[in-house]
């Protein structure tokens, strides 16, 4: 069964309706169609904001419990830096009238994939931010980058070695863990996430605009790949590398206070230009 026929047969039966949904999941046995939480939009426009009229943000630090994430030589865990970072940005994001910043995790335990996206989704998020400090397999390489989803390919090696590594994160949760993931579902991601796209690229321009003045930036541009904790259809996603703990020196970095702060500063001012930017093409 070609793409196209599988779509009108999906929608002849009212399973995938974008302003509900049902996710479409192949299996040997046919096509079967699962309800799922989120709400995807005909549009891939960030939802309306909180009844408070605030936007909300989901901060989502990267990895947690059984899943370390990176180690840096001198011991150093990225899900402990990384947790100690989203927490300094939400806490800088609550002294704004028109943000609220939640958390996907706010202790040391792990959450699968699919999961940190269904959260930004059950809070009506308007925004999703992944945040990391990763590794390479080269000690040299250095700064801070920002990804947004593609569907078509990595924009660099650096990317595909890097969405690579975040999406093996699963692996840790085991194989159960890795068939929930509706949101690999390509057909529904070509649908609906070409506006998301556009908008998560232009959050990470306003990221990486003032990371720029404070750390060094490994890439000058939002670099794209296929990470799957950005593969929400509806709500705008970019996953900030803050530093590579597997370089001495940035390891040092961010096992200070001083550096998680600005950093930290640098994503919250960034997020806050992305949204004053939004308000300003809705009024």
């Amino acid at each position: 069964m070609t793409t196209i026929s599988l779509l009108k047969r999906l929608t002849n039966r009212r399973q995938l309706i974008l302003s509900g949904l049902a996710l479409a999941v192949l299996s040997p046995r046919g096509v079967q169609a699962e309800e799922a939480r989120p709400q995807l939009r005909a549009r891939a426009t960030p939802p309306k904001p909180a009844s408070n009229g605030k936007h909300i943000v989901m901060l989502d630090p990267g990895h947690g419990g059984i899943d370390s994430g990176a180690v840096g030589e001198e011991g150093s865990e990225e899900k402990h830096v990384v947790l100690a970072i989203a927490e300094t940005v939400r806490a800088l994001l609550r002294e704004h009238p028109r943000v609220e910043a939640r958390l996907t995790r706010e202790s040391d335990h792990f959450i699968p994939l699919y999961q940190r996206v269904e959260i930004a989704h059950q809070h009506g998020a308007s925004l999703f931010m992944s945040i990391h400090a990763d590794g390479y397999t080269s000690p040299d390489a250095n700064g801070a980058s920002v990804f947004a989803l593609s569907n078509r390919g990595a924009s660099s090696a650096m990317a595909r070695y890097m969405s690579q590594r975040e999406n093996d994160a699963d692996k840790v949760g085991g194989v159960a863990v890795q068939e929930k993931d509706n949101y690999l579902n390509q057909i529904l991601f070509d649908l609906v996430q070409t506006d998301t796209i556009r908008n998560s690229l232009t959050l990470g321009k306003h990221v990486l605009d003032h990371i720029r003045p404070v750390h060094h930036l490994h890439s000058q541009h939002t670099e794209q790949a296929a990470f799957a904790v950005l593969k929400s259809p509806s709500i705008p996603s970019v996953l900030v590398e803050t530093s590579f703990i597997t370089n001495p020196r940035e390891e040092q970095l961010l096992g200070t206070s001083a550096f998680r702060q600005t950093i930290a500063s640098a994503i919250a001012n960034g997020i806050i230009k992305y949204f004053d930017e939004y308000d300003r093409r809705q009024a």
